[in-house]
């Protein structure tokens, strides 16, 4: 794969991010407070205050402006690792997909990581009406001052265990693609027809896209749960297997699966349209 591929499938994945997380960013708010630890206590002070007449606590939003678009990290990482591993393996065989997939999830979450934790951070933040809301670069210094460097890496190793969701996804995506294709192509050689792609065909891709994802969601969602726990302010969890325990010893095993419902609800047509647009994107760009 060339520079100028690498390029495409960069400019593809930031395209997918942007436009997936812009249809679908007020559910991922949700969905990280239902994960976070301190859900039980957003819900009391909600219920109290209305009570008492006092102000509710707001929710902090984070935009879905250019922080999604390092989603293109991962597609770029992914397509050069797949281009290299059809020459080890059968091409675009289950091998390629998980190597590749794998490869990428580990290169885009050590080089992210640390966006993500901030981003949680001001998804966490609770501040009663009239007060300012804490910015990017404040929760920065607030992370450096307490925990130092190591403090913006929290939960990286939960993001590690996560790369099972996205070799599960992407194995069945690409699985469910190639079917899609070889029919398109029998049907065309029987009709003599070009295989030009159609809006039909994309409309595919956002259903193999989306099955894919609620698969791999519902397996390995409770490592979201621990992620989120792990990169909560001054919080007890301290490791991926501890945090784990801890839950489930503290909460049951019904609390890793928190959350989950907005997650789907979210992450299914974001996901959707995000493969759609990054399969356009491509499709466009080389012509």
């Amino acid at each position: 794969m060339n520079q100028s591929d690498t390029l495409v499938h960069l400019f593809a994945g930031g395209c997918g991010g942007t436009v997936g997380a812009i249809l679908t960013c007020p559910l991922e708010v949700v969905k990280t407070r239902l994960q976070s630890s301190s859900v039980t206590l957003y819900i009391s002070e909600v219920q109290l205050n209305t009570m008492t007449g006092a102000s509710v606590n707001r929710i902090a939003r984070v935009s879905p402006g250019p922080l999604h678009c390092l989603k293109a990290i991962y597609f770029a990482a992914y397509s050069n690792c797949k281009e290299k591993m059809n020459n080890v393996f059968d091409p675009d065989s289950t091998q390629v997909h998980m190597i590749s997939a794998a490869m990428a999830g580990f290169t885009a979450i050590t080089m992210t990581n640390p966006i993500w934790l901030i981003k949680t951070r001001l998804q966490l933040d609770a501040r009663n009406r009239g007060e300012k809301q804490m910015s990017a670069f404040e929760c920065v210094r607030k992370v450096y001052q307490t925990d130092g460097l190591k403090g913006f890496y929290r939960g990286m190793s939960a993001s590690y265990a996560g790369i099972s969701e996205t070799v599960i996804h992407f194995v069945i995506y690409e699985s469910i693609k190639q079917k899609v294709l070889e029919h398109k192509t029998a049907s065309n050689m029987e009709d003599e027809e070009d295989s030009a792609k159609e809006p039909s065909d994309f409309v595919g891709m956002m259903l193999a896209a989306a099955t894919s994802k609620t698969c791999a969601t519902s397996i390995a969602y409770p490592h979201e749960v621990v992620r989120t726990r792990l990169r909560e302010e001054g919080t007890k969890y301290r490791s991926f297997f501890q945090t784990l325990s801890l839950v489930v010893r503290e909460e049951g095993y019904g609390s890793l699966y928190r959350g989950l419902t907005t997650h789907l609800v979210r992450q299914i047509p974001n996901t959707a349209i995000m493969m759609a647009t990054y399969e356009l994107v491509v499709y466009l760009l080389n012509g």
